[in-house]
């Protein structure tokens, strides 16, 4: 498969401090980030972070070995409990934290009819559309330069016909519509954050989705990629599907996202189960053979969607096992060991996909770099510079 579009070949005259050139010599080219965002939920950090509990320390540290991008909880009804109290501290911590390991942070969702705060039930629907913009305001704007990325909107293609029980957003997405409920969030969170990435995000990947998002596009809404979930309980999507996904969904030209992707490393949940929240179980054993084929899976996967030119973001969404559902769907096993899913997306992340490498430079400083996309650090005899390698344009970078 083709991935050259994440390469950067550029080249760079290298100077001194007194703007000489570095000429002649041997420069190390290191990469220390991806553009691309190889993500991951990332609810563990909230205990180490908060607590110090070393119990989460090794988690942690063997998470930051692979990801770059990681997904904080918002849920309205765990984040506000009680009505104007909020998780803020907890979260904003988190996620400073997360960004010193320069990892990008994303919260979800903004807007979701489950999870959702169930004092709202007390007030009408428009003291209730109040206080979901008003939430909008307050974590977008709260969060601005710490969480620039947000799910603002969760799973509406059922929003409005969802029955499983009453609810707030369902309440008011039966009175303003899919589309029109959208516009009013989406517009508010682009209000409080002109630069914030906002995602629409849906595991419905059917024509309505599709239709969903022409609406909102004809709109005006401000959607900056599309949002894909892909939890594969009941099995992998293969090539085939995914390929005719990414084909239907390539149509809008807009960057896509897989958010939410799970594979896993045990029993297939049964292809009659409609909802997956309805297959509930004592335990979900992780067994030998699935981890193996968790890790092929998710390897074919990766690779598919590396090589699509509108993929920028893939989040596996349980980091351990024992999660969501009780599934084996981690690269950790219950007891922390790492799965040969971990050792594959490591591989792939850090390794085959990652540059360190050296350059020479000519008798003018100059050296041409192939390098694939992200941060680096360029060095010579104790000498260096931090830079982002994105494009192909000509760069002259100073090592200090």
């Amino acid at each position: 498969m083709d991935i050259s579009h994440r390469k950067v070949n550029k080249r760079v005259q290298f100077k001194d401090a007194q703007g000489n050139p570095v000429a002649n010599r041997r420069i190390g080219v290191k990469q220390t980030n991806h553009e691309f965002l190889f993500g991951c939920g990332a609810f563990d950090f909230i205990p180490y972070v908060m607590t110090g509990n070393e119990n989460f320390k090794q988690i942690t540290d063997s998470w930051l070995e692979i990801f770059n991008y990681g997904t904080l909880p918002f849920y309205w009804g765990n984040f506000e409990k009680e009505e104007g109290k909020p998780e803020t501290e907890t979260l904003m911590k988190t996620a400073q934290y997360l960004n010193s390991k320069n990892v990008k942070v994303k919260g979800h969702p903004l807007c979701w009819h489950t999870v959702c705060a169930p004092w709202l039930m007390e007030y009408d629907n428009a003291t209730i559309m109040k206080k979901q913009i008003e939430r909008i305001d307050r974590e977008v704007s709260g969060f601005k330069g710490v969480i620039d990325m947000w799910d603002v909107i969760n799973e509406v293609v059922i929003m409005p016909i969802f029955d499983k029980y009453d609810n707030a957003v369902t309440r008011i997405c039966k009175e303003k519509g899919r589309v029109g409920l959208i516009k009013e969030v989406f517009d508010k969170a682009h209000e409080c954050n002109p630069d914030a990435t906002l995602l629409l995000n849906d595991f419905n990947t059917s024509i309505n989705y599709e239709i969903l998002i022409d609406g909102c596009l004809n709109a005006g809404v401000p959607i900056s990629a599309i949002g894909i979930q892909s939890h594969q309980h009941q099995g992998y999507w293969g090539r085939e599907k995914l390929e005719e996904v990414l084909d239907r969904f390539s149509s809008f030209g807009l960057p896509i996202h897989f958010t939410e992707n799970t594979l896993i490393s045990g029993e297939i949940m049964p292809a009659y189960i409609e909802d997956l929240n309805d297959w509930q179980v004592d335990e979900w054993p992780s067994t030998p053979e699935g981890e193996e084929r968790q890790a092929k899976e998710i390897e074919e996967m990766y690779r598919i969607l590396f090589a699509h030119p509108l993929v920028q973001a893939i989040t596996t969404w349980d980091y351990k096992d024992g999660a969501w559902l009780k599934a084996p769907s981690g690269y950790l096993r219950t007891d922390n060991t790492k799965k040969p899913s971990y050792e594959m997306l490591k591989n792939l992340v850090r390794n085959e996909w990652w540059t360190d490498t050296e350059v020479m430079t000519d008798s003018e400083g100059y050296a041409d770099i192939e390098a694939f996309k992200g941060e680096y650090t360029l060095s010579c005899d104790g000498i260096s510079a931090s830079v982002r390698l994105n494009d192909n344009e000509p760069l002259t970078t100073v090592l200090k």
